[in-house]
C-alpha cells in the first residue's frame, strides 16, 4: 500500500491491543473514554520520512462486524475488517483526513481506502 501511494519514506508499525489497552490510549490520545477500534499517530522526521503508529482492536472490529457493520462488506469478516482498519489508520498517517457524520463514508478517503482493501484482499486470495 505504501508503494501504491508512492510513499516509500514512510514507516508503518501496527500493534494489536485488547480493549482495555485501546480503551487507555484512546483516552490520553484523544480525551474519550470510549473503545474505538483504530488510532493512528504519525511522526515527521527532519529528514523527510514519516514513522507511523498504526493501533489496531481486534476485540472492537469484533464487535463492529458481529454488530452488522463491516465497512463497505455487507456485515463483512473480522480478517476483512481488520485490513480496512490497518488502511484507514495508514492512511491516515500518510496525511489524509475525513469527515466526522454521514459524509465519511463518501470522503476521497474512504474511497481510496476501499480501493486498497479490495485490492489487498485480491492478493491475498
Amino acid at each position: 500500500m505504501l508503494a501504491w501511494e508512492r510513499a516509500r519514506a514512510t514507516r508503518v508499525e501496527l500493534t494489536f491491543l485488547g480493549p482495555v489497552a485501546m480503551r487507555r490510549l484512546n483516552r490520553r490520545a484523544t480525551g474519550r473514554r470510549s473503545l474505538t477500534d483504530v488510532i493512528a499517530f504519525a511522526l515527521p522526521q527532519p529528514d523527510g520520512t514519516i514513522l507511523g503508529d498504526v493501533y489496531l482492536c481486534p476485540r472492537a472490529a469484533e464487535r463492529w462486524v458481529k454488530n452488522g457493520g463491516g465497512g463497505g462488506g455487507g456485515g463483512g469478516r473480522v480478517a476483512e475488517e481488520m485490513v480496512r482498519l490497518a488502511v484507514h489508520g495508514t492512511l491516515h498517517v500518510l496525511g489524509y483526513d475525513h469527515p466526522d457524520g454521514p459524509g465519511r463514508t463518501r470522503s476521497a478517503m474512504w474511497r481510496k481506502q476501499e480501493q486498497y482493501v479490495g485490492r489487498l484482499l485480491a492478493r491475498a486470495r
